[in-house]
């Protein structure tokens, strides 16, 4: 699995500024929709639900909050970087500001798992964090995205 087979440059975004968790949930939902056609207060609900089982704040400045919807045939991602970061209850209680959501169908198991574990792996880099944080321009972040992850493969 690749991340530029679950993430569409059109999913990533820099955000100035999100006022609380749930208004960046509501942002990524909105950018799922564009990208994907994700039915995105369907993608809202579902990802809201999700955090209720605990929250997907890694640490280190990282959320991976995902969410299985019914709408879907494959697994999607969205990635926001925020410019200021918020308290996503993280479990390092740092304030987060790399966020990438994943999106998969209800059926999607060993996918869905991969999918997180992937993007896992790519995010626990705290270089490729630093080179995200220091950008600020979504293609250029699309790049560093899918090209650490075929720098891992090699």
């Amino acid at each position: 699995m690749e991340l530029s087979r679950i993430l569409k440059p059109e999913a990533v975004k820099v955000v100035a500024s999100a006022s609380s968790k749930k208004r960046l949930l509501h942002d990524l939902g909105d950018l799922a929709f564009s990208a994907y056609g994700v039915n995105p207060s369907a993608a809202v609900e579902a990802l809201l639900e999700r955090e209720t089982l605990g929250p997907t704040g890694v640490g280190h400045g990282v959320a991976l909050p995902h969410a299985r919807l019914t709408d879907l045939d494959r697994v999607v991602g969205a990635f926001i970087l925020l410019e200021k970061p918020i308290d996503f209850e993280a479990i390092d209680r740092q304030p987060v500001d790399l966020v990438f959501a994943l999106f998969a169908p209800e059926e999607a198991g060993v996918e869905h798992l991969k999918a997180l574990a992937l993007v896992s792996r790519t995010l626990r880099e705290s270089a490729l964090c630093s080179k995200l944080r220091s950008n600020n321009d979504p293609s250029t972040l699309y790049t560093i995205l899918t090209a650490a992850q075929g720098a891992q493969a090699a």
